[in-house]
């Protein structure tokens, strides 16, 4: 059990040291392909962070043999967007009050509240629709995973094509740009440089979550817990590690926006392809924690919408997020 935690311990510093790279790395393709600020967080680096997570859904309900195997992919699917809207969100208001000791008030300005407020909205549409799904059984319905793979489509090019609500391309803020790790010493890295480090680093990100994953079910195992609690409580927090780790990097460089685009983005990702999947492959259907689950998920949101609307999201009020959760867990446990 000891040996286990401390390789969990390991695996965490390797996901957190690799996603400093991608960060770095991510940035500076956005740059070099002209992609607008808020663009590099929702969609760039949300992808890439979204992988593990989506890789355990699609291990899950492709190849597993069994319905309790398959459920695991249905439990990652709605796991996913229950611990971003309220463990990484927490997490992005406790590190802001860390790193931003002196900044009261807003987190975000009123432009930039209102663009997130329009993403927490698209969310909560997705959300619904597939939420919905999970508690009817009709005989068309696995054609509907289609939909939310379009529906993600769209999403994606709203966001590479919009013009920045809040400053021109990323390219605008080059000098905010820390040097390339792979070329410290060059002001202008090649664009080859730029794609190799953050391909590289997502690689081990990649990697490092899989055994993260796996070790994290060789704990539960010793700790007695049921295959659905540990896909429901303890493969999201593994799988959203990324998403989390570069969060809290961005909020240490100053860069709010770049933080909440990455998990905003990371969301709408765990909205609609792991949910295409579940419905093509699984019947789809939630049980009582899983409804739970995806009701807690539901109030995250819906109270993250309510805060951006009005222009009162703090830090403060964001780092409450991580409460929501914990009254999941409460719940889950004695169901």
């Amino acid at each position: 059990m000891i040996l286990t935690v401390l390789i969990l311990l390991a695996c965490a510093a390797v996901i957190y040291l690799s996603s400093e790279y991608f960060v770095n790395g991510v940035e500076w393709v956005g740059l070099r392909f002209g992609v607008s600020r808020n663009a590099v967080g929702t969609v760039l680096a949300a992808f890439g962070t979204a992988l593990p997570e989506s890789v355990v859904t699609f291990v899950a309900v492709v190849t597993g043999h069994s319905a309790a195997e398959k459920q695991i992919g249905v439990g990652a699917a709605i796991g996913g967007p229950l611990v971003l809207s309220t463990v990484a969100y927490s997490v992005v208001g406790l590190s802001y009050l860390a790193f931003q000791r002196h900044a009261v008030g807003a987190m975000l300005n009123g432009r930039e509240q209102a663009r997130l407020a329009r993403d927490q909205a698209w969310f909560m549409v997705v959300f619904g629709a597939k939420v919905a799904l999970g508690l009817v059984v009709f005989r068309y319905k696995p054609l509907l995973g289609w939909a939310f793979l379009l529906a993600y489509a769209i999403y994606t090019w709203r966001e590479i094509t919009a013009t920045d609500e809040v400053g021109a391309a990323i390219g605008s803020d080059s000098l905010e740009l820390e040097p390339l790790k792979l070329r410290p010493r060059d002001l202008n890295p090649p664009t080859r440089w730029a794609v190799l480090q953050t391909l590289l680093a997502l690689s081990i990100v990649f990697l490092g979550s899989e055994f993260f994953v796996h070790q994290l079910a060789a704990l539960s195992a010793g700790l007695g817990l049921s295959t659905q609690l540990t896909s429901l409580l303890l493969s999201p927090i593994a799988t959203e590690l990324p998403e989390t780790l570069n969060a809290i990097i961005w909020l240490r460089q100053g860069k709010t926006t770049l933080a909440l685009g990455n998990i905003s983005g990371a969301m709408m990702i765990q909205a609609t392809v792991p949910s295409a999947l579940g419905l093509l492959f699984t019947p789809w259907l939630l049980d009582k924690p899983l409804t739970i689950a995806a009701a807690v998920t539901f109030a995250s949101i819906a109270l993250m919408w309510l805060l951006l609307r009005c222009r009162a999201l703090t830090a403060a009020r964001l780092a409450v997020f991580g409460l929501l959760y914990l009254v999941f867990v409460g719940l889950a446990v004695y169901l």
